[in-house]
């Protein structure tokens, strides 16, 4: 049985030699896969078809992969995006991020770091047994459909905010800072430079506001942030 079994992955790649590697390995473990080489085919097929995950080169011959990840999210679609870029500058890491990626991956990849990256996604994406379901207070967190409730009123989170509200509750009680959050949510290093992490932390804040006054989560001074569930 692969790891993959049954999981739909849509491709978007242009190199035919790079799209070929990913369709293989992938494959080989269970996963079916759908194939685009252009923009426009990526995301129409994004848009129309149900996938557990895209894979998505910012390079394509008729546009931007980013702005292919901003529009399908601007739609509203949740499908976990992984890029792929030979560009190294977190800057561009940091902005995709925020375009709604939830995984950046850097050419040139191994095969193996490849699939580290589709199972940690997958298994993020799609909960485990173990913890179908989590609380803190009147939230509720449903792994399975990936889901935040308060009072079973839904907030509507975005996979990067969804993620890093997960892994703030699972480790509630604690200061968590920022370079762990950057490298165990986003699967980055953390760069100074940057503030892309409050940015979410602001994001998250304000949604939860609107359904509930209780503060979850707390900013702790020079070490990060704290979720308190009582």
């Amino acid at each position: 049985m692969g790891k993959f079994n049954d999981i739909r992955i849509l491709a978007v790649e242009d190199d035919p030699t790079i799209r070929l590697l990913v369709k293989k390995a992938l494959e080989h473990h269970g996963a079916v896969i759908e194939e685009a080489d252009t923009a426009k085919e990526g995301k129409t097929k994004a848009i129309t078809q149900e996938y557990d995950l895209i894979i998505l080169d910012l390079r394509l011959p008729d546009g931007n992969g980013y702005d292919i990840c901003e529009g399908i999210r601007d739609q509203g679609i949740k499908t976990p995006v992984l890029i792929l870029s030979a560009d190294h500058d977190t800057d561009v890491k940091v902005r995709n991020l925020n375009a709604g990626a939830d995984d950046y991956l850097t050419k040139p990849f191994s095969i193996e770091e490849l699939l580290a990256r589709v199972e940690a996604i997958i298994r993020r994406t799609k909960g485990n047994d173990e913890n179908v379901e989590i609380r803190c207070n009147e939230l509720r967190i449903d792994m399975i459909h990936r889901k935040v409730l308060v009072r079973n009123s839904e907030v509507d989170l975005t996979n990067s905010e969804f993620n890093l509200l997960v892994y703030l509750i699972k480790n509630k009680g604690r200061a968590i800072s920022q370079e762990e959050l950057a490298e165990n949510v986003w699967g980055i290093g953390f760069n100074t430079q940057t503030n892309f992490i409050n940015v979410y932390v602001s994001y998250l804040r304000k949604k939860l506001r609107e359904h509930t006054d209780f503060k979850y989560i707390h900013t702790v001074r020079k070490q990060g942030f704290k979720v308190e569930c009582s």
